[in-house]
């Protein structure tokens, strides 16, 4: 029996489009979009090789101030899932990144939108700043966040919520690898508890360490830690320091002792400089994020060496 060539090449054809098609299947990633580091490396920590991760803005960006760059907009365009952190920390830019990608699967409401800060308590909300001031909230008080401080990161304690949330999100995205993300999930969360049994243990003598800070983004740090913030060199939250507030600020950290000066790699160094060279204070600048130093290449070494950092200062 002759066989046919055309027929017999057609079923080659067949047969190596479904492989390719099985193949590309198999390598599909879910697309994802973190608005800063700390989440970016969290979805490799639960997605590992089944996800492609795009972070928006780097350790030594101030995540508020972020231009709704093309390059943005093609990264939204194609993700499957855009998370961060929420509470009004990147309204300057995400809203018009995600009406520009035109990508109605990942706004505000959808599937492929998570906010940690939805499912976090937040710090320093409006209702709990009205009550401090008796006075309604408007922006005459600064640059101030109504749903609370947005700076979640700095509280180790938060990534134990963050990372269950993003696995069952992950896994209503890609249902086939559920399992595989949970799994995931609870690998870290073990970890993860181990090194918060450890810190808690090795930041016990930070308790009631008197800090001085430029801008007020450091109130999950000290609630974690138990730092004891003295004052801010800025007056309110976005507003430079005058020479008469900067007065009050040396006067501060002078009668309350303050034992350092706590800055981001962002933070304006002036006011810090005039305030070390007053009151001899030290100033540290810590990492603020995932990446902020070569010593905090991941979550786990983030931590890590703040707790270091923090206690080599103490000690000195």
């Amino acid at each position: 029996m002759l066989i046919n060539p055309i027929n017999q090449l057609k079923k080659i054809g067949l047969i190596l489009v479904i492989y390719i098609s099985v193949i590309t299947a198999a390598q599909a990633k879910l697309v994802i979009l973190a608005c800063e580091p700390e989440w970016a490396v969290l979805a490799h920590e639960i997605g590992k090789n089944l996800v492609s991760v795009t972070s928006a803005t780097h350790a030594k960006q101030n995540p508020h101030y972020i231009e709704a760059r093309p390059s943005l907009i093609s990264a939204a365009r194609k993700a499957n899932l855009v998370i961060g952190t929420g509470a009004e920390l990147e309204d300057g830019w995400l809203p018009v990144v995600l009406q520009k990608a035109n990508q109605p699967k990942i706004h505000k409401g959808q599937m492929g939108y998570l906010m940690f800060s939805d499912f976090i308590e937040l710090q320093n909300s409006a209702a709990s700043l009205e009550s401090r001031v008796e006075s309604s909230i408007d922006r005459a008080m600064g640059d101030i966040h109504a749903a609370g401080n947005p700076h979640i990161q700095l509280d180790p304690r938060i990534y134990l919520v963050a990372s269950k949330i993003l696995a069952e999100r992950l896994g209503q995205l890609d249902v086939n690898n559920a399992v595989f993300y949970q799994k995931n999930y609870l690998a870290f969360k073990q970890k993860w508890e181990n090194k918060l049994r450890l810190w808690a243990i090795q930041a016990q003598p930070l308790k009631g360490m008197k800090i001085v800070v430029y801008h007020d983004n450091w109130v999950y740090l000290n609630h974690w830690l138990g730092l004891d913030q003295v004052t801010t060199l800025e007056p309110k939250p976005g507003v430079p320091p005058s020479a008469a507030y900067l007065k009050t600020v040396l006067l501060k950290t002078q009668k309350e002792k303050a034992q350092v000066i706590l800055r981001t790699t962002y933070d304006p160094i002036e006011a810090t400089k005039w305030l070390h060279q007053k009151t001899g204070v030290p100033v540290l600048e810590l990492a603020f994020t995932v990446g902020g130093n070569d010593q905090s290449k991941d979550l786990f070494e983030l931590f890590d060496d703040i707790v270091k950092q923090l206690l080599l200062r103490l000690n000195k």
